[in-house]
Order: structure tokens, then C-alpha cells, then sequence
């Protein structure tokens, strides 16, 4: 019975080892496929602050087009993380997609921050994004390096 609990242990980080990469894809497809569907939809929460970004960064497209693309990108980003092979190219989307996520923290400091290291809700919803980024690192850390 003394053992009982290290056994559990032992398992339970044994399945955590072997499950870590498909929760890490599924996670991500998750929430970039659904954020990007509740955009393509015209349902999501977000709309105005992407709206503010992209009025500070590429006023050369209309919005409407913009967003529609913004929303198409995302949801690829999710597809492609659950194929196997293509970890690089999704990688690849994903710092893309993370770097156009954190402009507001600094183009749109009144709408991110509410006090110096005091985050809004905007802003919350915006450094979570650290969690995503590691999720990628957990599948680019599985993948065998090219020779």
C-alpha cells in the first residue's frame, strides 16, 4: 500500500510524457480555429481591438478585408498544427501571428494598460498568448532536428 502513491505517480507522468504534444496541438487548434470561426462569424469579442490595430498598422486594406483574412490565418494556424510534418510551417504562422498579437501592449498602451505593469482585460487576454507560445515550444522541442 506504501507504494500506491509513487505507482500513481510514476503513471500518471508517464501518460503526461506521452500526451503532452497532441494536448499542446489540440490546444492550439482549439483556440485559433474557434477564435478565428467567432471572427469569420462577425461574433467575436476581439473585433474592436483588432479594428484599433489595424487602423495604427495597414490602413492600406479595408477593414472588412483585413479581418477576413486575419480570421482565414488563424483558423489555418490551428488546421496546420494538427498535421504532422508540417510543425515548422506551423511554427512559423504561429510567431507570425503572435508577433501582430502583442502590437496593441504597445501601439495601443491606453487600451492594454491601466497602470504601469497593470494590465487591462485587453491586455490579460494578450499575455496569455505566453502560454500558447510555450505550447508551440513543447511541439518544436518533440520534433527531430534536420540533418
Amino acid at each position: 500500500m506504501k507504494h500506491l502513491p509513487h505507482l500513481f505517480d510514476k503513471q500518471l507522468v508517464f501518460w503526461c510524457q506521452k500526451m503532452e504534444e497532441p494536448f499542446a496541438r489540440g490546444s492550439i487548434f482549439i483556440v485559433y480555429f474557434w477564435f478565428g470561426l467567432l471572427k469569420l462569424l462577425g461574433l467575436s469579442p476581439a473585433e474592436q481591438l483588432v479594428q484599433e490595430l489595424y487602423l495604427k498598422t495597414v490602413p492600406f486594406l479595408s477593414f472588412s478585408t483585413f479581418y477576413i483574412l486575419f480570421a482565414l490565418f488563424e483558423m489555418l494556424i490551428g488546421i496546420v498544427f494538427l498535421k504532422r510534418g508540417w510543425e515548422r510551417f506551423a511554427i512559423i504562422l504561429l510567431g507570425l501571428h503572435l508577433i501582430t498579437t502583442v502590437m496593441p501592449l504597445f501601439f495601443l498602451p491606453v487600451i492594454s494598460w491601466s497602470a504601469f505593469m497593470v494590465p487591462t482585460l485587453v491586455g490579460q487576454y494578450i499575455i496569455k498568448n505566453v502560454l500558447i507560445a510555450t505550447a508551440g515550444v513543447v511541439i518544436l522541442a518533440k520534433m527531430v532536428p534536420k540533418q
